[in-house]
């Protein structure tokens, strides 16, 4: 074998011309591996840019609601402290949805079946989500109805409001009822909360009793269940077989049952893990409608990086002080001046404390409620 076939060098005896050919065939390397190279960065950036448009798609943006709020803008609460948020979080059981028809007649009209007021301390030391029943009695302003039409004043069942003029309506209702500025608002339907909840592999709950709810399609043993998202759809809706029927029993049901899932995102690195992290994007954002603000990937990214830091043990669940209306026991009507100051200490961004027991009347900061620390098998 020459030289020039080893592919030595001159200085160890090949030609010029063989080493003319080395160079000539070294470049057309380069060349094939910088162009296959530029063909994984490609793929790799197209593959990402794939991945945030169809994230970013998933949400709707509720443009209709921003107008409508826009008009009333002289009318609503200011926001007292800087950093500090209130989002309103409103469940939806439109069955319009895909895979929603199950759960009943598509009637047209959304009723908000869950509502929570979720305020995000400045600095994100704290976040509390604050349950608003849907039986109960509230001043609902004029509203821009579904139909086009504008309704007049009225004194009202809670969820009326949305199933009169939307998230707008509500979202005027509760500002006029707490006094505070809604600054962002979420709507999710059926199937975007079941997708969650598969999405994280499942939520454990415990049961102190079987469960057999034909009007829920729930049917579970007693003790500790890991619910797929279908069964956590059945769980957190039933509400005349489990405990006393009330819906504030429900509402105390769905607080855990959402501190929960808080514990499994954290707990399983969700966030921190990008194969974990897409399902759970994917779901989170599918079913979803915001204000235009929140709307897209950048939006939601703004509003969550604070919140991954904050400890479960100060994620906070409570009812707002509510009990029987007086003219009639199925409704519910405030507590005061329990919710007022609820409501004035959240306006205030003030510390809110929670406890399981009944809080003595000299706590004033104290309300009865729970954490997501808190396991729901205790």
């Amino acid at each position: 074998m020459t030289d020039t076939a080893r592919g030595l060098g001159p200085g160890l005896g090949a030609s010029a011309e063989g080493e003319g050919l080395i160079r000539r065939r070294r470049r057309r390397w380069l060349r094939g591996a910088g162009f296959a190279g530029a063909v994984v960065a490609t793929a790799a950036g197209a593959t990402g840019w794939a991945v945030y448009a169809k994230l970013d798609g998933n949400i709707t943006p509720d443009d209709a609601a921003a107008a409508e709020l826009a008009r009333y803008e002289k009318d609503r609460p200011t926001s007292l402290v800087k950093g500090a948020q209130n989002i309103l979080l409103i469940g939806s059981d439109s069955r319009s949805g895909d895979g929603n028809a199950r759960y009943g007649r598509d009637s047209g009209t959304a009723r908000s079946d869950t509502t929570i007021l979720l305020h995000l301390a400045a600095g994100r030391r704290s976040a509390t989500a604050v349950s608003l029943p849907r039986d109960l009695m509230v001043d609902v302003p004029a509203c821009l109805g579904r139909d086009g039409t504008r309704s007049e004043p009225m004194f009202a069942m809670f969820n009326h409001a949305f199933q009169l003029g939307g998230s707008a309506c509500t979202i005027r209702t509760v500002e006029k009822l707490t006094n505070i500025r809604v600054d962002h608002h979420m709507v999710v339907d059926f199937h975007g909360f079941k997708d969650m909840v598969d999405a994280v592999d499942g939520v454990d709950v415990c049961l102190d009793q079987p469960i057999d709810d034909k009007a829920a399609q729930l049917r579970l043993p007693a003790g500790r269940v890991t619910l797929n998202g279908e069964e956590a759809l059945g769980y957190v809706r039933a509400r005349k077989s489990l405990g006393n029927g009330s819906d504030t029993g429900r509402m105390d049901r769905q607080q855990r049952f959402l501190g929960a899932l808080v514990n499994k995102v954290q707990s399983n690195d969700v966030l921190l893990n990008p194969v974990k992290l897409y399902p759970v994007l994917d779901a989170a954002t599918s079913s979803l409608t915001t204000d235009p603000a929140l709307a897209s990937l950048r939006g939601l990214y703004e509003l969550v990086r604070g919140l991954r830091h904050i400890p479960t043990g100060r994620v906070q669940f409570l009812t707002v002080p509510r009990e029987s209306y007086v003219y009639d026991a199925n409704r519910d009507q405030l507590v005061e001046p329990e919710a007022r100051r609820l409501f004035e200490r959240l306006r205030k961004d003030a510390p809110v404390k929670v406890t399981e027991k009944a809080p003595k009347v000299s706590e004033h900061s104290a309300f009865r409620g729970h954490t997501a620390a808190q396991d729901t098998c205790g």
